[in-house]
């Protein structure tokens, strides 16, 4: 009889240890699934068939049992074995899938020098021997075939294969992880029953009960006219499709009934709505449980937008990387950050996720947000996922910037749902602007002359302008204020009494970040706006005037002499082309004005050049340089646990988290509210200093003092202050 081999040691409980046969064919039969949805079923189950093989040598096992006596980790390289067959296997550059699949994908140099190191190892042969004698399929009869879309890409599409290795790589590490969840917690978790294409009429019904509710506004008629024109076209092919519609045309719940509509068309099982800010994730997340999730039924919508890096590596932390969030939802809001830095990452816990962008609608709304220099690789990545990968995705912004003018999209047809936008940017037109640019004001002068309106808006461009414009406002008159230095469950609730108080037509000052132009649902009749690109000044025009309830509400646009240090950095050729081309003489919700705003920022940044290390990294299978390349935002944030709301709750959560115990995905989850973020330099200060300490991966807890409306205050070390 063969010899019992182990993948995992005693759970608590019942002292069983997890066979190393059962864990094998529960992660290839999973992988395999995963991976049917973009043609690569066969190749995911072998890969993932293939990746523990090197548990099979006497010395892992020995490990185990010294490891269950003892604590700390088994100690023992299992990865090469699996590695190896890969490549014997014919499989090339996708046995870095089984390399990669705890430390992260290597660079092509890095495998190349593991495989021949295998080749001579004597673990690598005896762990093979012994795996092959139970689960005797790790040696296959017949090639493993590969997507049969496959050779056609090799020649059309250079990062088709880098994306291919990314994919099935996902699709191993999330069924590796929920493998050995199923052994731990000894609960096994099936997949969502619900897909997004059985959403449509609890959709539909939900936006009527909503609309039925909803206060009447004079524009609701334009409103639906948008939402019939998405209606049409989510009956349209597999693609790219474009949403340009003004700011406060109901794009919101016109995006989500496209991509569940056109889910239904096409059978597609997840709908994913990306958006730049965690604050419009909130924001669209409680729009879209309400209309889909069902009190007593499993919720069918997930916010992820937690930055918490559960990949850092730490012994003894198996659980950070099983409660990373792996969107096995039929309905995903997150942000964009989430999104594509887990697309261009390497690391395991950051990339179980992206499997579920094959076959699903992806809804990007906002799109003018994304960093020019990142532009060329996320629209090759987004080319290639409609492509090859089954997936949909829809640009929704009020400025939708030219990515046809891109190289990776130049050929390809991008379908515009609204063909003649115009017309409908001239009937939604709502505001006139103003503007204080020369002599530049002070921001002092800014906040006397807001606070002597009686609903006004202030955004500026970072949080230190916002926490200095508002202690001027309050020299004045009470404000409120919005920036990511305040816990979600703080600017939600600064959110729901600004809505109040706008609502009951109460005098209401806000001071925010740019956190709050783009989807939040606000309606002031002024705003002030520093100085920033023109996409930002007509978003933040967009909460002014926004249900159409005066003949013209008022944008006053500053430059302040004492601010806004920043936005120069910030911002760079965005900023100088907004200042070229629009002031008295041209508004920013000039569409042919802003059409050659784009054109001359594309050139400014050299967009088509910005890029280029990142794509030739890809071509180069140089993983870990990529991820390294591809950074969102310049300065990483780290999250941090704030005490604002039921902080005996927080301390059970953080408790739990630093205990390490089962369940930790879902401590994660109700973590959400407490969060604001620091940028890594400030929260490194902070932690030298004493006010914050470490919890798990990088998530620290604040100790400091946490201001009632501001939240977190404390002078960053670095001049790059966020703009969040």
């Amino acid at each position: 009889m063969a010899e019992r081999l182990w993948a995992h040691s005693a759970r608590d409980g019942d002292g069983l240890r997890h066979g190393l046969a059962e864990h094998l064919r529960g992660t290839a039969w999973r992988a395999g699934a995963f991976g049917e949805v973009f043609g690569a079923g066969p190749l995911a189950s072998h890969c993932g068939l293939l990746h523990d093989v090197g548990k099979g040598s006497c010395e892992w096992q020995q490990g185990l049992v010294d490891a269950e006596r003892h604590g700390g980790r088994v100690g023992v390289p299992h990865k090469h074995a699996g590695t190896w067959l890969l490549d014997r296997h014919g499989l090339g550059i996708m046995s870095a899938v089984v390399f990669g699949h705890h430390g992260g994908l290597p660079d092509r140099k890095r495998l190349q020098k593991e495989l021949h190191y295998a080749d001579d190892e004597p673990l690598v042969a005896e762990a093979i021997e012994k795996v092959a004698k139970i689960v005797p399929e790790i040696h296959p009869a017949a090639p493993v075939a590969l997507p049969p879309w496959l050779s056609e890409a090799a020649s059309a599409d250079p990062y088709a294969l880098d994306l291919l290795v990314r994919m099935v790589y996902s699709t191993v590490v999330d069924a590796d992880f929920l493998d050995t969840e199923e052994h731990f917690s000894a609960i096994a978790r099936p997949f969502h029953p619900v897909s997004a294409a059985d959403l449509v009429e609890r959709f539909e019904q939900g936006r009527r009960d909503l609309l039925d509710r909803s206060r009447r506004s004079p524009i609701d008629g334009l409103r639906q006219e948008v939402y019939q024109y998405c209606l049409e076209a989510a009956q349209g092919h597999r693609g790219i499709y474009r949403i340009p519609a003004p700011t406060g045309s109901g794009k919101t719940l016109a995006a989500g009934g496209f991509a569940l509509h056109h889910a239904r068309r096409h059978g597609m099982r997840r709908v994913i709505v990306a958006v730049p800010f965690m604050s419009i994730t909130e924001q669209n997340a409680s729009v879209y449980r309400d209309l889909l999730d069902l009190e007593g039924e499993d919720p069918v919508v997930l916010e992820h937008h937690s930055g918490i890096d559960l990949d850092d590596g730490v012994a003894g932390r198996r659980w950070q990387r099983l409660a990373a969030e792996n969107w096995d939802a039929p309905f995903v809001v997150t942000t964009t950050i989430r999104l594509f830095e887990s697309l261009f990452s390497h690391k395991p816990a950051a990339m179980r996720r992206v499997h579920r962008l094959a076959g699903s609608v992806i809804v990007l709304d906002e799109v003018q947000a994304l960093p020019d220099r990142l532009l060329i690789p996320i629209v090759s990545a987004l080319r290639s996922l409609t492509q090859w990968f089954g997936a949909t995705v829809v640009l929704a912004s009020a400025t939708q910037p030219p990515f046809e003018l891109l190289s990776p999209l130049r050929d390809v047809p991008i379908k515009d749902v609204i063909a003649k936008p115009k017309p409908l940017y001239e009937a939604l037109n709502r505001v006139r602007y103003r503007w204080l640019l020369d002599p530049k004001p002070t921001m002092a002068q800014v906040a006397a002359q807001a606070a002597a309106e009686p609903q006004v808006l202030v955004v500026v461009n970072t949080t230190r302008d916002a926490a200095r414009m508002h202690e001027h406002v309050e020299e004045h008159r009470p404000a409120l204020h919005l920036s990511t230095r305040m816990a979600a469950a703080h600017r939600r609730d600064t959110l729901d009494e600004i809505r109040r108080r706008l609502a009951s037509e109460e005098p209401t000052a806000v001071v925010s970040t740019q956190l709050v132009e783009a989807g939040v649902d606000l309606d002031f009749p002024a705003g002030f706006r520093a100085i920033a690109p023109a996409d930002s000044l007509q978003q933040a025009a967009g909460r002014v005037n926004r249900g159409g309830r005066l003949p013209y509400g008022q944008v006053t646009i500053f430059d302040p002499e004492d601010g806004n240090e920043a936005a120069d950095m910030l911002y760079g050729a965005a900023l100088q082309a907004t200042r070229a081309r629009f002031g008295p003489h041209c508004p920013p919700d000039d569409l042919d004005a802003l059409l050659a705003y784009y054109q001359a920022r594309f050139d400014f940044h050299n967009v088509e050049s910005a890029g280029r290390e990142i794509q030739q990294g890809r071509q180069a299978h140089d993983f870990p340089r990529v991820a390294e390349l591809f950074r969102m935002i310049d300065e990483w944030t780290v999250p941090v646990a704030v005490r604002y709301g039921d902080t005996d709750k927080l301390d059970q959560l953080l408790a739990h988290l630093r205990a390490g115990h089962p369940g930790a995905g879902a401590r994660l989850r109700a973590l959400r509210p407490y969060l604001a973020t620091l940028p890594k330099g400030a929260a490194r200060k902070a932690l030298q200093e004493g006010l914050a300490t470490p919890v798990v991966g990088d998530l620290i807890e604040w100790l400091g003092d946490y201001h009632p409306q501001r939240g977190i205050e404390m002078t960053s070390p670095d001049p790059q202050e966020l703009v969040f």
